[in-house]
């Protein structure tokens, strides 16, 4: 599997395994099967609440710790106050099992995310953490974080897929050493993306499916991206993009598909920032 470096030196899997809106009960088997298929970097968070199914697959794989990537996610609630980004930390790690974490990600820009963010500090000074990062963090948000803080995040996970490619912002958290990471790759089939006549077309010239496509496509990025399918044979396709590349004509011809906005929301809209700001998960 091919790596990427983070800022810390850190290396990490450039393709793994999500479990986002896999139910608690499917989510077990999914990644016994993803690890049976040969991937070994997964990604979750305490608010999709399957992180101890996740924890179970991996305990019983018998997969040596070390050859795992794992990441979880910190919620919006899990503020400082009274040491709740410390609970909440010890909480996920008690569910997966874990004496220590690869990747510890802030999910949301919104509520104290400097002290949250204090706090992660403190826990990757400690060893506990391996990296740090943030998801969803728009550039101003980001560069004030950066700015303010020891310790700049190593990864910034976002919606990046062919209609929201995020160019000029991975270029700025390149030059900031942030990894740039993709959720949402497919953007979930909107913009009837798996039958894209661009995307499809391409895909024949490799002998390869769009879903390949899009993530040899970000991997030509250099862009982390996290995968998920329930299908095992789905599964081990997305594993099947290290064997051929998109000339430049058709990486060019994809960056033609970017509408510049997201296909989901917008972080910056005071209804989103309200409704996930309020969002309670427990």
């Amino acid at each position: 599997m091919q790596t990427i470096t983070l800022n810390n030196g850190l290396e990490m899997p450039i393709l793994g395994f999500g479990v986002f809106q896999i139910p608690p009960e499917q989510t077990e088997q999914a990644v016994t099967e993803a690890l049976a298929a040969g991937y070994r970097k997964f990604d979750t968070a305490s608010a999709y609440q399957n992180e101890e199914a996740v924890g179970h697959a991996i305990k019983n794989s018998g997969i040596p710790r070390e050859e795992l990537f794992v990441t979880t996610k910190l919620w919006v609630q899990d503020t400082p106050v009274e040491d709740n980004t410390r609970r909440a930390f010890e909480a996920s790690m008690a569910k997966l099992g874990l004496d220590y974490l690869d990747l510890y990600l802030i999910h949301q820009p919104f509520g104290d995310v400097y002290g949250q963010w204090r706090a992660m500090q403190e826990l990757y000074g400690q060893g506990r953490i391996k990296a740090i990062g943030v998801s969803n963090f728009y550039p101003d948000r980001l560069i004030d974080l950066i700015d303010h803080n020891e310790v700049a995040p190593a990864v910034n996970q976002i919606e990046v897929h062919p209609f929201f490619q995020r160019a000029d912002y991975q270029q700025l958290m390149d030059e900031r050493g942030v990894q740039t990471e993709s959720w949402g790759p497919f953007a979930a089939g909107k913009n009837n993306l798996f039958a894209d006549p661009v995307l499809s077309e391409i895909g024949q010239a490799h002998g390869k499916s769009v879903a390949q496509v899009v993530l040899r496509w970000l991997l030509q990025r250099q862009i982390a991206v996290n995968a998920k399918s329930a299908d095992p044979g789905r599964m081990a396709a997305n594993l099947e993009v290290f064997d051929f590349e998109l000339t430049d004509d058709q990486l060019a011809r994809i960056a033609a598909l970017d509408t510049g906005a997201s296909l989901y929301f917008d972080h910056r809209e005071p209804a989103t920032v309200s409704w996930l700001g309020n969002r309670r998960i427990n």
